[in-house]
């Protein structure tokens, strides 16, 4: 791998870390005490679907996953802009890791314990506004995906010249909506969003390195433009790791070919934490 290039103006690179450092990266995971691995879902733990409900995993993952989060020696977490509810059944595992979803603005705990952060009323009354949009986008060839605190627009698959056209369609919707302040427009891969200010995958990462403590070895692994921010919120504090079939301009200081790659670095996170855990699988418990 090839060193890393010098960094823009707003922090990203085309950074890629040598062997070498990956390997000073799990040495130093192999001594930690405190281990906080955190994943992004779609495009990281699951390829793209047209249909985001078919999105599983790549097959091994969720095996080696069962196999880290038995160990008991990390905590596992994954963050996505899914919709929690949603992306349970996906993950076919037995024993859930945390999650947050919504962006950040959910909160799923290990022992079942489900937080939602707020959303001020004037932002909701928007989003209901943007909501109203749904039957025109689909006329145009998005297909719509209501969140709790977003409205998602895929365009995945569409021709080039209809995307465009879609694209307008929206932004033009987007500049006539009253009240938008409360509401950022983001790009992902294959659409636009919707979503409520105030969280993000960033929200999670800051809380859960917080609560991690100083020493805490941490990684974060993303592939979208949604996880620019959580690679930017990791970086000088544990890995920011881009999953993604070529190299672009990012926050994230190494970079992983799905799902081979992906694959190889959650086998060597357990050597480095020993190997525990060997006999898990989806629902299987932490050995003695």
């Amino acid at each position: 791998m090839r060193e890393p290039d010098a960094a823009d103006a707003d922090g990203r690179r085309s950074a890629v870390l040598r062997a070498p450092q990956l390997d000073a990266f799990f040495g130093a995971l192999s001594g930690a005490t405190t281990r906080l691995l955190m994943l992004d879902y779609d495009g990281t733990l699951a390829p793209f679907r047209m249909e985001p409900h078919r999105a599983r995993p790549y097959p091994g993952v969720c095996e080696l996953l069962a196999e880290i989060m038995a160990s008991g020696t990390t905590r596992v977490v994954i963050i996505s802009g899914r919709w929690v509810r949603d992306l349970i059944p996906l993950l076919g595992l037995g024993r859930l890791p945390e999650i947050w979803g919504s962006h950040g603005r959910e909160r799923l705990r290990p022992d079942g314990r489900y937080e939602f952060e707020e959303i001020p009323p004037p932002a909701m009354h928007a989003l209901l506004k943007a909501d109203a949009w749904e039957t025109d986008l689909r006329q145009a060839g998005g297909r719509v995906e209501r969140k709790p605190a977003s409205l998602a627009i895929h365009w995945r698959g569409l021709p080039v010249a209809r995307i465009e056209r879609l694209r307008a369609h929206i932004l033009a919707r987007w500049d006539a909506l009253p009240g938008r302040e409360g509401l950022d427009l983001r790009q992902f891969d294959g659409g636009i969003e919707v979503v409520v200010r105030g969280c993000s995958k960033a929200t999670a990462v800051e809380t859960l390195l917080a609560e991690a403590g100083r020493g805490a070895i941490s990684a974060y692994l993303g592939d979208d433009l949604t996880d620019e921010d959580a690679l930017g919120a990791i970086y000088g504090r544990g890995l920011g790791v881009l999953v993604s079939d070529a190299c672009r301009r990012t926050a994230a200081e190494a970079w992983l070919r799905p799902p081979q790659e992906v694959r190889k670095f959650l086998e060597q996170w357990i050597a480095a934490c020993g190997g525990a855990g060997r006999r898990a699988h989806a629902g299987g418990e932490p050995g003695p």
